[in-house]
């Protein structure tokens, strides 16, 4: 008899990263000149928001409102490489160490890892690579020749995150009842009630009173670590080589646009 098939389930922001992963890369898009002083300062604002009061249902709202006509225009090919380039030095020291050990300790027991994340895929994707997840769910904007409109064509957020990961299990044959999610919002309660095995990590204030009313673990996860200090030195394959190859080029051509922008 095959051995079941199962998956863990994690929330990016707040859950693997100390903050909110899209909001932290608001002085790199200024530094590129996607973004204006003001528009950092707002998303500084929306960040402490964000950290101290939670992320309820209207928090979240005005948030995605906020983000998506703050990109409307940005060009596509810019974002992503300025996300390559900065990756390393915006989420590594961000990533909870008890995150990280919980991802090794799913991998080493057999289980996918998901990344099933409310912020946008152009930003999700990248640190989900690094944390070596097996798959990720995250926001998709609209682009339209080249650019984004400022419309979201996939919102992972609420309800959709628990079908995403029903659909997910009907695709690569998970076995929910036996599988992990970890969150640390009331709003992803969707999520948590779709696997047999919930856990409440860092959880606002309502997510911590539904946890304990459903006796649902609670973990604290406090020491945000350099991941590249945890992560053993993988063997490179040809794809690895082909992903760096394509970051470094990436890296470059940033590096180069901005050289020419400082000194026009």
């Amino acid at each position: 008899m095959p051995a079941t098939r199962t998956a863990a389930f994690f929330d990016l922001d707040k859950t693997i990263i100390a903050k909110s992963s899209t909001l932290a890369f608001s002085k790199p898009f200024q530094a590129g000149g996607l973004i204006s002083r003001r528009a950092v300062l707002r998303s500084a604002y929306a960040q402490f928001v964000y950290l101290v009061g939670g992320a309820d249902h209207d928090q979240m709202e005005k948030m995605r409102q906020f983000l998506s006509s703050l990109c409307a225009g940005w060009d596509v090919a810019t974002v992503r490489e300025i996300v390559a380039d900065t990756l390393h030095n915006i989420v590594d020291p961000l990533v909870y160490d008890e995150a990280v050990t919980l991802i090794e300790e799913h991998k080493r027991a057999g289980r996918e890892v998901v990344i099933v994340s409310t912020s946008g895929s152009e930003v999700v994707e990248p640190i989900g690579a690094m944390l070596g997840a097996d798959r990720v769910v995250a926001t998709r904007l609209v682009e339209e020749d080249g650019r984004y409109t400022g419309e979201i064509a996939y919102y992972a957020y609420a309800e959709e995150k628990a079908n995403a990961v029903r659909a997910l299990a009907a695709e690569r044959g998970y076995d929910l009842e036996h599988c992990f999610a970890y969150s640390d919002s009331i709003t992803d309660v969707p999520m948590l009630e779709a696997v047999g095995r919930p856990y409440a990590v860092n959880p606002d204030r309502e997510l911590r009173r539904i946890a304990v009313a459903q006796d649902w673990p609670v973990l604290v996860f406090t020491k945000p670590v350099a991941l590249r200090s945890r992560l053993p030195p993988a063997r490179p394959t040809l794809a690895a080589l082909a992903v760096g190859g394509a970051l470094a080029a990436g890296g470059l051509v940033w590096a180069q646009a901005r050289r020419r922008r400082t000194t026009a």
